[in-house]
């Protein structure tokens, strides 16, 4: 990319340690002056701060697009810096194309697919927590992990590999390039959960079953059935989105419960809150921090001079504290309503799985507060995730409780 000067210049890499130690604050700091502005890391690219801008860039796919390109390197196109990682449909599309691909997700994700889910959900979060609830202690964590088992069943991958699909998911947006982690993630870990996943679509070309990979082989596109590129793209996405920002945002929200014992008590005694609460924390821990687009013409936006080519990364964790739009945006307000957060995206491109993960979410939150309703943290030994420029959340949440009693008798951890 040419080296043409940008203003207004910021210092700012939302990858850094420092960025990690107070995204929100980091944030605001750009809001509070620029709004849009230039940084220099990792190429360079443009971030979005205030809801007026995310909301404009976010709707205009002409000019800001998701679609892989030359500009910023190879990998995934919606984050900076780009990962190696397979291509993913249909976010990583523009509309027509898009519209086409997500008309094939739309049906699996709908309200009315997630109510026929709820029961499969209920069983792994009591599940989950049946396997800690006698000892009165546990890494939350663990009990968070319902997001990742309840994604690879569903899809119909093979459900004893739910840890590894979610640890090499996390690494690559989360860890730290460079660490033994990172580095099995990317060349060990992928490329076997890869092959797992061509052999299993292959499988349910042969033999379908009543799963989302059955469903997506029979599918098609302009008259052709779906390929096994574009079924292994969609695939792959559904993946990286269900194992990873449900699992934030109940992170987030139960350490935040237990430093407000006054608003837990309030969820406990009126679950009846907890729909606006889910919507609140969305809005205030948004687990997916920022996506990112590349500019394709020339264009004077929000009075920054953005060359095509230019990367861009749109902030909906920023957007989501905006005092033009929010009240006291750096408080929790559970009755907070209406609430148009960003948290799932705005445009087109809008999370398809936003229900799905609001169930989750919910059923997590509900079960941990009804069965463990005086956990306590350990805050001095809890552990963020290593980056927190895609996905914010805790990687080590060690908690007591009184212990209680297991509900299921035929469920087995796997």
């Amino acid at each position: 990319m040419e080296s043409t000067p940008r203003c207004p210049m910021i210092d700012f890499d939302h990858n850094s340690p420092e960025h990690s130690a107070d995204p929100a604050g980091s944030y605001r700091r750009i809001r509070e002056s620029v709004k849009v502005g230039w940084t220099e890391a990792h190429g360079g690219y443009w971030v979005l701060s205030d809801y007026a801008s995310v909301f404009d860039a976010a709707r205009n796919d002409d000019v800001f697009s998701s679609r892989r390109t030359k500009y910023g390197g190879e990998g995934l196109s919606v984050v900076i810096p780009k990962t190696p990682h397979h291509d993913h449909i249909p976010i990583e599309l523009d509309p027509p194309e898009f519209r086409k691909y997500r008309k094939i997700v739309n049906p699996v994700s709908a309200p009315a697919a997630v109510e026929k889910m709820k029961s499969m959900v209920d069983r792994h979060v009591t599940g989950f927590i049946d396997s800690v609830i006698e000892g009165g202690k546990c890494d939350l964590t663990s009990v968070i992990g319902v997001p990742s088992i309840v994604t690879i069943e569903w899809l119909g991958l093979d459900v004893s590999e739910w840890r590894r699909y979610s640890e090499a998911h996390f690494q690559v947006l989360a860890g730290i390039p460079g660490t033994d982690e990172h580095t099995r993630a990317v060349e060990v870990d992928f490329p076997y959960l890869a092959d797992r996943i061509r052999q299993r679509i292959a499988d349910r070309r042969a033999e379908p079953c009543d799963d989302i990979i059955s469903y997506l082989v029979r599918q098609e596109i302009d008259g052709e059935p779906l390929d096994d590129h574009d079924t292994f793209a969609i695939v792959d996405l559904l993946i990286s989105g269900g194992v990873g920002t449900t699992a934030s945002l109940v992170s987030n929200s139960l350490v935040w419960l237990a430093r407000h014992p006054d608003v837990r008590r309030r969820l406990i005694d009126d679950p009846n809150l907890m729909d606006h609460a889910v919507e609140e924390f969305l809005r205030y821990f948004s687990p997916t921090q920022a996506l990112a687009r590349t500019v394709l013409q020339d264009i004077e936006f929000h009075g920054c001079p953005m060359k095509k080519g230019d990367r861009v990364l749109l902030s909906w964790a920023s957007a989501n504290r905006d005092p033009e739009l929010f009240d006291n945006p750096d408080e929790v307000g559970i009755d907070r309503w209406p609430n148009r957060h960003t948290a799932f995206g705005i445009g087109v491109h809008r999370c398809a799985g936003s229900h799905l993960g609001r169930y989750m979410s919910r059923a997590l939150i509900e079960q941990v507060l009804q069965r463990m309703p005086d956990y306590e943290i350990d805050f001095d030994a809890l552990e963020t995730y290593p980056r927190q420029g895609v996905n914010t959340g805790y990687q080590r949440i060690p908690t007591i409780f009184t212990p209680g009693k297991r509900i299921l008798t035929d469920y087995t951890l796997m």
